[in-house]
């Protein structure tokens, strides 16, 4: 049995199958297996079918393999695939997909409120992904996600750091897994990782009637992230600071305050008042 965990197995891996690592799709490998098999743990129960997003060459998927029921294992990179089915032959509990998962039809992975997305995301990706598994049904479960440090400690943030941080609340509990050090990676990224686990909510947690224009206003407000909220809210509603500050007022909440310091009741309360 190969394990790319480790560092030797890997490195003769790619040179077997010829691999050139593509920094534009930012492949980094988990090469601690103790770190890799709490990534795996983390997911879920053992009945959990799991979805891993960018498998690569197996590091993650024999983990999952061993400890859940089913797995479908993505990848876009077609130079992986060989190498992916050659780390999981035998594993008859694994699917191979390869595809982009921002184009993948979910549904047919998974039920709403059922599985696990999992995975070790790169940054260019993670704002993405966020939207495209929790924006509409069917909904997993739970996300258990290794992002920067600075991307988990976002979305674990008490307030809206970004806009993916109000994506990821609105729909899911956010916690901070663990640290994981750039040193457990190769190639090594320039910062550390933190695994992040999100369970999804059985219902959003903002009340809106049309989320699309919630969130296409809660960009359009963090598109003027330096600004104070009235300034901000008076430029894209088009009446001016003034009316804005005093809609503002009337929902308790400062015009001289900035989006990032906007809790999700107080993001709902802006869309009430400004939303079209």
């Amino acid at each position: 049995m190969i394990d790319p965990a480790d560092p030797d197995q890997l490195a003769k891996l790619w040179r077997r199958h010829r691999i050139n690592l593509k920094h534009s799709l930012g492949q980094n490998f988990l090469i601690d297996p103790l770190l890799r098999d709490l990534v795996a743990e983390a997911a879920g129960l053992w009945s959990d079918h799991v979805v891993e997003v960018g498998a690569g060459v197996g590091t993650l998927t024999i983990a999952l393999a061993g400890r859940h029921q089913h797995v479908s294992a993505i990848e876009l990179d077609r130079t992986m695939i060989p190498a992916l089915r050659e780390v999981l032959e035998g594993r008859d509990n694994v699917e191979v997909v390869e595809s982009d998962i921002l184009k993948l039809d979910l549904s047919r992975l998974y039920a709403d409120g059922e599985g696990a997305v999992v995975g070790n995301i790169p940054y260019n990706l993670t704002g993405a992904l966020i939207r495209k598994v929790l924006d509409k049904p069917p909904r997993p479960r739970r996300m258990s996600l290794v992002v920067q440090k600075e991307v988990a400690q976002r979305w674990t943030a008490t307030t809206g750091a970004s806009l993916a941080t109000v994506a990821v609340q609105v729909f899911a509990e956010a916690r901070l897994g663990m640290t994981i050090p750039a040193a457990a990676f190769t190639p090594e990224p320039r910062v550390d990782s933190a695994l992040v686990l999100l369970d999804v909510r059985d219902k959003p947690a903002v009340d809106v009637a049309d989320m699309d224009a919630f969130f296409r206003l809660v960009e359009a407000v963090f598109q003027f992230r330096r600004k104070q909220l009235g300034g901000a809210l008076g430029r894209i509603a088009g009446i001016g600071s003034e009316a804005a500050g005093s809609r503002l007022r009337d929902a308790g909440i400062d015009p001289a305050r900035r989006a990032q310091t906007l809790k999700l009741a107080e993001w709902e309360a802006v869309y009430l008042r400004f939303g079209r």
